[in-house]
């Protein structure tokens, strides 16, 4: 059939009865009149069948090579790209370049700061910038600082680094070398900010309107008279008045028949009111000293005893895991009738060498009733004023078999607990080495 179109042939196809072949159509007669429209097509289709004459060598094209030996065409084609894994890497390299692109240019309405917040040590190892020693600003938040009387530079900045105030400690110690003359703290506690610059938190510690009045931190471990200097400092109480209040411990609810208050003033982060009288100040820290007692289940016939027992572990111990230990040590030799010989009691009612681990001939050879080395079993009194630890020790000792130990790091601390006095002398010899690579450092 003569101009049969494309779909008639397709339906004669599928769907003539005798399954033959549709007849061919015929070609068009090139003397048959055309259309406008006819005349136009056929010019087209001449004109795109037509080479295009260009000065440019026609383009080669090399084979394909064939595949290695064993291995299929797709295969090899499959080679060109990276493996998986190393396209995932690309694609988490190009998203973490993304972030840093988004903390740069999104800063406005605070989504930078929450980008770089969230994603600021992989932007900082994919564009390899140093981890920066400092934070930037004045910070944000609340944070209580609290400078204790005798603390130097390196102390407080370990103060301000532990309590989220500077990035580091080298941060505000470095800053303090470079002062033309050195800041002058005073002792209190301060109200800070978290994330603060080195510079921003020194100005805070040298502006007064940041110390907090009548706030008195009382490290655990130091004696009944250093108690009452930080007394004075902090509420500006006259030291005098103090030293009059704790002249007779009994009227604070302590039992009779003790040397001193000694032991009784815990050890904590107090704010008083400006109203509040030495004596009023002395009664609340006896009281949460009764309180601790209470909360360790110590009879109250007992708690001279265990406050003893507790002020040498506080000082004797420098790991929290080690004050249950040094409470058996203690224990084992009170059991077995061998002088305690602590340090820590030689040297409290003499004088010894300031920042030293080591006790004087003087002070070991004392007769003065607190001295364990020339005295049978505990002194007359506690030698300090323990914190809730030592005071659940002394009640609750370890379960051990040591008679010995010593404090071999006095950077971290580690302490060795032995049964024999060989070991001990091994221990002793180890504590010796370290002073000599570590000069100046206690010992």
């Amino acid at each position: 059939m003569t101009g049969q179109t494309p779909r008639d042939d397709a339906f004669d196809a599928i769907f003539r009865p005798d399954g033959s072949e549709p007849p061919a159509p015929a070609a068009p007669d090139a003397a048959a009149p055309m259309s406008r429209r006819e005349a136009r097509e056929q010019a087209a289709r001449a004109s795109a069948a037509a080479p295009v004459a260009s000065d440019e060598p026609p383009r080669e094209f090399p084979e394909p090579a064939e595949p290695p030996a064993g291995r299929t065409g797709r295969r090899a084609a499959d080679s060109e790209y990276p493996p998986r894994e190393k396209r995932g890497k690309r694609k988490k390299t190009g998203l973490i370049a993304a972030i840093v692109v988004l903390v740069l240019f999104a800063g406005i309405g605070g989504g930078g700061l929450y980008v770089w917040n969230t994603f600021e040590p992989q932007i900082r190892e994919v564009m390899g910038w140093k981890e920066p020693v400092d934070y930037v600003g004045k910070g944000d938040g609340e944070v209580k600082v609290a400078i204790a009387s005798g603390d130097d530079g390196s102390d407080i900045a370990r103060t301000l680094k532990n309590s989220g105030v500077t990035k580091t400690t080298e941060a505000f110690y470095e800053l303090l070398l470079t002062q033309s003359s050195e800041p002058v703290f005073h002792p209190g506690v301060y109200l800070l900010a978290k994330k603060m610059s080195a510079q921003a938190a020194l100005d805070a510690l040298l502006d007064p309107a940041n110390k907090i009045e009548r706030t008195v931190l009382l490290r655990e471990g130091i004696t009944g008279a250093e108690i009452l200097t930080e007394l004075s400092a902090g509420t500006e109480i006259p030291v005098e008045e103090f030293q009059a209040a704790v002249a007779d411990p009994t009227i604070y609810g302590v039992q009779s028949g003790v040397p001193s208050i000694e032991g009784w003033l815990f050890p904590a982060l107090y704010t008083f009111d400006p109203d509040l009288t030495a004596q009023q100040i002395i009664q609340v820290l006896v009281d949460r000293t009764i309180q601790s007692l209470d909360n360790a289940g110590v009879p109250e016939a007992d708690r001279e005893r265990i406050l003893t027992i507790a002020s040498i572990i506080q000082r004797e111990a420098r790991l929290e895991e080690d004050f249950y230990k040094v409470s058996r040590v203690i224990q084992n030799r009170l059991d077995t009738n061998m002088n305690l010989e602590m340090d820590s009691t030689a040297q409290y009612a003499e004088v010894t060498e300031p920042g030293s681990v080591w006790s004087t001939k003087e002070a070991l050879e004392s007769d003065n009733p607190w001295n364990t080395y020339t005295r049978p079993g505990l002194p007359i009194g506690p030698i300090a004023n323990p914190g809730d630890t030592a005071i659940a020790a002394a009640m609750a000792p370890a379960e051990g078999t040591w008679l010995f130990f010593v404090t071999v790091n006095l950077d971290t601390g580690e302490t060795v607990f032995t049964n024999t006095v060989a070991e001990h002398g091994a221990a002793v010899q180890q504590l010796k080495a370290w002073c000599t690579a570590n000069p100046g450092k206690g010992c």
